[in-house]
């Protein structure tokens, strides 16, 4: 992983490019985007000029398409990059905590092994900015939809004193990286193959934030491309 002017790159291995928007980037290429509703819905991309409107409640795009880019938009969700070396084929998720929950990423890999034949222990995957389990400071209703989804809480789960107004500090937070990370790993991707960038992007100014900046924010573009 490297920063390059306004992205940030990631090494995924031979054969594919993908990276992150910084805020002020501009896109190298055009990057097949969905619009995006926090659902578990899986388009696959067989052609190069799908537009945005044609993936209407889309969370997660996968292609074998060489040098089309696919990609999800993110201010605090997780993306989640996909890519299989052996039988060529990307995949791009949307993880917000509904997604999470949901196990969009999930339904990414189901779509490639479906449509491509793939392997997740043949695949690796790259974890981007999103926002940490500091500053994932949430409610007892999302809480209570982690705490019945079956995911160890120790891992994804904390609760950190009463709330102060203002703070972070206190409350119910949780760890949607960790929570993505494993269910790649119940899927089978084995953990080596799994990188995770540690940037959480409520801390980070040099990304978009929802929850710091307001709904209205920018987004990151998180994409993955064969070549």
């Amino acid at each position: 992983m490297e920063s390059v002017g306004k992205l940030l790159k990631y090494d995924l291995g031979e054969g594919v490019e993908a990276f992150s928007t910084m805020k002020g980037a501009e896109l190298p290429y055009p990057v097949i985007q969905p619009h995006q509703t926090h659902s578990t819905n899986v388009a696959v991309i067989d052609r190069p000029d799908y537009t945005r409107e044609e993936l209407e409640g889309i969370d997660a795009l996968v292609t074998n398409l060489p040098n089309v880019a696919i990609g999800v938009r993110t201010a605090d969700c997780i993306p989640v990059l996909l890519y299989d070396p052996v039988k060529r084929a990307v995949g791009a998720a949307h993880s917000g905590w509904r997604g999470t929950v949901n196990k969009i990423a999930a339904q990414a890999i189901l779509a490639m092994i479906k449509t491509y034949g793939c392997r997740p222990s043949d695949m690796v995957a790259m974890i981007g900015p999103g926002i940490g389990p500091d500053s994932f400071q949430v409610g007892e209703d999302v809480a209570g939809y982690f705490k019945e989804s079956g995911f160890p809480l120790d891992r994804v789960w904390s609760f950190r004193g009463p709330r102060t107004e203002g703070s972070m500090a206190g409350g119910h937070h949780i760890d949607l990286c960790e929570t993505v990370r494993i269910t790649l790993m119940e899927c089978g991707i084995p953990e080596g193959h799994i990188q995770t960038c540690g940037i959480c992007t409520y801390e980070d100014e040099n990304f978009y934030s929802a929850r710091r900046e307001g709904k209205q924010t920018g987004r990151i573009i998180n994409s993955i491309k064969l070549i």
